[in-house]
């Protein structure tokens, strides 16, 4: 009997799971399809909306209005552990994020929209309103920048509705006993399917569409540049000395890019123009021609990111070629108190500069060539500006399109108002590039190298510590001028077994690297560079 009613009692339960497992299955045939038709429809949506914004402005595409607004209100912290994990594939990630919350959304409205056709009309107002309030809120919105959104938005609602219709109204059946059968819905498989394809296709052919009006966009800007013959410098500094080693001059191609910008901005030099403006006696407005008939010089400099961490790969040297900003200055004419210069970008980034960096003797520049040929697109061209002794964030605004004398009292530009210093000073910094982390170099004579920075101070010393002992100088290379990396060296009496190698520099005012560390945020890492390497 007992043996009966514990049979009886698994028996029961057996078929309670598989009434779930029905039930399950049930829901999920009914869900699927709605998910489906809410994900093809707005990606048909996005689609026509970057195809209309590549044609008229790309800056008004809604992914890229969207991203741009989650880098803005994104924590500083955040932002940093970004750059920090992800490097130049920070905004790849970044739109693949923006892609994937628009599909779950449009998942559910589908799923919603099934049973409650007025799901559709609000997911899509909802997506569409968003992301026009994203492009009219971008420094360099128009009025304009809301109708790719909207009309996404528009054209994606009305391809669900379609879709939708072709699967038929079939609310989800209310919570019933696990016995009870659940109501599926039926409809035409064959039907959707082809609907669905048939919108599937238009989507690709306009995603298909954007891209070569990009790509056209894109080999416009790139063949602007490649016509641009820029004249010799007027002054030509001093040129990169003999004996350094390979690698003292970062290629282009090489160069870091720490930026806002989801898209590179395609600029026509033709119809660049600078303004020069706010408290000075006599606004300015420069052609890129208007540049180039100036006296130019070129100067070897090293430029850096704040965001850089201790032995971090955000900085570089390169020949650069550009008009000094002092000549502009006196010409505008500087009036008393103004304390700030606000560069803005043609991306609406606003980057705030001490004006009496530009007024010191240092080579603050307006920048039209990098290594000897223009600016490459994705590093600021037409025309960028440099400060020499500043991390980037304050003092080499790309895209440049207007500097506006100020005070800092009036005006935080863009990283300011998240918290970073405002004058950005670079700091004395050092990092150990041979041998690499955790490398297995055999026993005997090592070469120890790499760099040192300490812009508009220069480097008086490098020392290495092997395993915590006692500093040991390393040789110095010699350098242009005191706005450059210096390579160094040290010869290493290897011995076997597991080691560490600290670095630390010394600036010509006398002051040593400090070894504490600290986070980039707000105003540069500091630290010493120490790797481990394992002696065969």
């Amino acid at each position: 009997m007992g043996t009966r009613l514990m049979g009886s009692g698994r028996a029961g339960i057996g078929l309670k799971q598989d009434a779930l497992i029905r039930r399950a299955s049930a829901r999920l045939r009914h869900a699927l399809p709605g998910a489906v038709a809410g994900i093809i429809a707005a990606g048909f949506g996005v689609a026509v909306a970057e195809l209309l914004a590549a044609a008229t402005r790309p800056e008004a595409g809604p992914l890229v209005a969207v991203g741009g607004a989650v880098i803005d209100a994104t924590p500083t912290p955040i932002k940093e552990l970004a750059v920090r994990e992800l490097g130049t594939n920070d905004k790849p990630a970044l739109l693949t994020g923006v892609v994937v919350a628009v599909a779950l959304l449009a998942a559910v409205t589908g799923i919603l929209g099934r049973g409650h056709r007025l799901a559709v009309v609000i997911g899509a107002a909802v997506l569409g309103a968003a992301a026009a309030a994203a492009a009219l809120a971008r420094p360099t919105g128009t009025p304009f920048d809301v109708v790719p959104s909207l009309l996404g938005a528009a054209v994606a609602g009305l391809t669900l509705w379609w879709l939708l219709r072709r699967l038929g109204t079939a609310p989800v059946a209310p919570v019933a006993p696990v016995s009870e059968a659940q109501p599926v819905s039926s409809f035409d498989r064959r039907k959707f399917l082809a609907a669905a394809a048939l919108v599937a296709v238009g989507a690709a052919v306009a995603e298909a569409g954007a891209t070569g009006v990009k790509r056209v966009r894109g080999g416009a800007a790139a063949r602007s540049r490649a016509d641009i013959r820029l004249p010799a410098a007027a002054d030509a500094g001093k040129p990169v000395p003999a004996g350094v080693d390979p690698g003292f001059v970062t290629g282009n191609g090489d160069f870091y890019r720490v930026d806002t910008a989801l898209t590179v901005p395609r600029i026509n030099p033709d119809t660049w123009e600078l303004r020069i403006h706010g408290m000075v006696g006599n606004e300015m407005r420069l052609s890129f021609e208007d540049l180039l008939r100036r006296p130019l010089v070129e100067r070897v400099m090293t430029l850096n990111c704040v965001s850089n961490e201790v032995g971090g790969p955000y900085i570089g040297t390169a020949k650069w070629l550009g008009v000094p900003l002092a000549s502009l200055l006196a010409e505008a004419g500087v009036r008393p108190g103004a304390d700030q210069i606000v560069a803005r970008s043609a991306e609406g980034m606003t980057i705030g500069t001490p004006t009496a960096t530009a007024l010191d003797g240092r080579d603050t520049m307006l920048v039209v060539g990098m290594n000897g040929e223009p600016l490459p697109l994705e590093h600021g061209f037409p025309v960028r500006m440099l400060t020499p002794g500043l991390y980037g964030y304050a003092g080499a605004c790309k895209w440049l399109t207007e500097l506006e004398l100020t005070t800092f009292a009036k005006f935080d530009a863009y990283w300011v108002e998240r918290g970073w210093a405002a004058d950005g000073p670079v700091k004395t910094a050092s990092r150990i590039d041979k041998p690499k982390p955790f490398a297995r170099p055999e026993a005997g004579p090592v070469t120890v190298a790499g760099v040192a920075w300490a812009q508009r101070r220069g480097i008086k010393a490098v020392e290495i510590s092997v395993d915590g002992g006692d500093w040991n100088p390393a040789e110095l290379l010699p350098v242009p001028s005191i706005d450059t990396w210096v390579q160094w060296r040290f010869s290493w009496k290897a011995t076997s077994g597991p080691h560490s190698l600290s670095v630390r520099a010394t600036d010509k005012t006398g002051a040593a690297q400090t070894a504490a560390r600290a986070t980039p945020f707000p105003s540069g890492a500091t630290g010493l560079h120490t790797i481990t390497v394992t002696v065969a």
